[in-house]
């Protein structure tokens, strides 16, 4: 017997699509709104570098910094984070779809989109906006643009591919490894070779070129820094058999995570299909297509990872496998019928059901009973205030700078309650924050913050600025949930 939600999704696909985001935005933005007590590293580094507008930094580059300090402008708080974060999934869920629509049709397309909405990618760890969340819309966009370009060769199409490519720089350099493979695609396949016969794919790629241009001519005038972090990532070949291990190590890492999306996968080829009057297959070139989108970037990363033989990073999966629902519902083509559907939902039902309840016990739950330290349940708003009224003590002023690493500094800084919020010089190094006028700095004074080291005892590595701070008595905090206790050194460089 089919269910009226089942009769209503067969009805009205395009409006369940619409619930499904729905759902999906508020439930994933819901959670950390509710549970998260402190901002999560990525987004304390956020904050701490995005007010400072500049075209690049030392780890990455600034797209994502400046979309959450334009979030913080806008709104002014920390849940508008969250919703930018979901944003960026629905908005890349929303571009697979509509590439799927005129290839399988609604219903298909809806499947797609259930079956990549199992990766924890989308919900559970996307919660943090970061420069991985960032990518997913404009890996989206970028799958919808070419497809769109080359079976259609609409102008607009690919200056939209070459936006979506620029833009994705500005976001991570891991592009790259979505931008080899459509090149040798437009390349070595014959029917998107013709396609270089018209102006579409080199407008594309001038678009591109000149929407990274201002990154990279920052990147060539400051060596390539943000590189070194990049390298730092990627743990160096040891022997010949890392170039074998790692790549094997990468896919088997990802495989895992697409456990659930291919459960919610298997209703379309279990029980096994009979066989029924079914739309016809798109064709040939089409399925490439998907083919190339579903798993030509990942095939990048294994190759390099073979080439050289360095290690990868479990998270750089984000991007890769939007296109896989997609590829799945082409290659086990079937009619979905109201059984079939209702299976797919039931799994899809469940597996989100657990994820959310999965970050539910994590946050509020295992921490009285694992204690384990989570970022997100720092005390950072107390740490803030008490510093703040020792330097107004001491000084008859608000902080305007903090010295510390860039969790302790960023803390104090973001919630801090002077206005405006104190500056960071990131582990007292000029390098790391060249923006800091460290004359400003002295006349103004700063606070300087530690917690990872004797709290009586400035550290070694802030005495070249802040040698001759005042080194307040230490005090202890306790974390939000799950009983630690922070132990905070703290000292004050008073203005001159």
């Amino acid at each position: 017997m089919t269910s009226p939600l089942i009769e209503s999704i067969g009805r009205r696909p395009r409006t369940a699509f619409a619930a499904f985001l729905g759902l999906h935005f508020l439930v994933w933005t819901l959670l950390p709104t509710l549970l998260y007590a402190n901002l999560p590293l990525d987004l304390i580094e956020a904050v701490t570098y995005g007010r400072e507008w500049q075209l690049g930094y030392d780890k990455l580059p600034p797209l994502p910094w400046w979309l959450v300090e334009i979030m913080y402008r806008l709104f002014g708080a920390d849940a508008a984070y969250y919703g930018l974060a979901q944003l960026s999934v629905t908005v890349a869920l929303a571009a697979v779809w509509l590439t799927a629509l005129p290839l399988v049709g609604a219903h298909r397309a809806l499947v797609a989109i259930l079956i990549v909405d199992g990766l924890h990618y989308f919900g559970f760890t996307a919660v943090k906006f970061n420069h991985d969340v960032v990518q997913l819309p404009l890996w989206g966009v970028a799958g919808f643009a070419l497809h769109a370009g080359l079976r259609h060769g609409r102008l607009w199409h690919w200056v939209l591919l070459g936006l979506a490519v620029g833009l994705a720089l500005w976001a991570k350099y891991f592009v790259a490894m979505l931008a080899l493979p459509i090149a040798l695609f437009m390349l070595l396949d014959p029917d998107a070779r013709k396609a270089l016969a018209r102006p579409g794919p080199w407008i594309a790629a001038a678009v591109a070129l000149l929407v990274m241009a201002p990154h990279l001519v920052w990147l060539v005038d400051n060596d390539f820094l943000p590189f070194a972090y990049a390298d730092m990532r990627a743990a160096p070949a040891r022997g010949l058999t890392d170039h074998a291990l790692r790549p094997l190590v990468f896919a088997g890492g990802q495989l895992f995570f697409l456990l659930p999306a291919l459960a919610i996968a298997a209703p379309l080829v279990w029980p096994r299909p009979q066989a029924a009057a079914c739309a016809a297959l798109p064709d040939a070139f089409d399925r490439r297509i998907v083919t190339l989108l579903a798993f030509g970037p990942a095939a990048s990363v294994m190759t390099l990872a073979a080439l050289t033989g360095r290690g990868t990073v479990a998270m750089w999966g984000y991007p890769l496998w939007l296109f896989l629902g997609l590829w799945i519902v082409l290659a086990a083509w079937t009619a979905i019928d109201q059984a079939r559907m209702t299976r797919i939902v039931a799994v899809w039902g469940a597996v989100f059901a657990l994820l959310a309840g999965a970050f539910v016990a994590d946050y509020l739950v295992l921490p009285s009973i694992d204690h384990r330290v989570r970022a997100v349940l720092f005390p950072g708003d107390a740490l803030a205030v008490a510093l703040d009224a020792r330097f107004r003590a001491a000084t008859g002023r608000p902080p305007a700078y903090v010295i510390g690493s860039m969790w302790d500094g960023g803390n104090v800084a973001h919630y801090s309650p002077a206005t405006p919020q104190p500056r960071v010089l990131i582990d007292g190094l000029p390098g790391r924050a060249p923006w800091i006028d460290l004359a400003d700095l002295k006349a103004k004074g700063a606070l300087v913050v530690w917690t990872e080291s004797d709290p009586q005892i400035l550290p070694g590595a802030f005495a070249p600025v802040a040698g001759s701070a005042e080194v307040g008595a230490p005090f202890d905090l306790p974390f939000r949930r799950g009983g630690n206790v922070v132990h905070v050194g703290w000292a004050i460089l008073r203005p001159r």
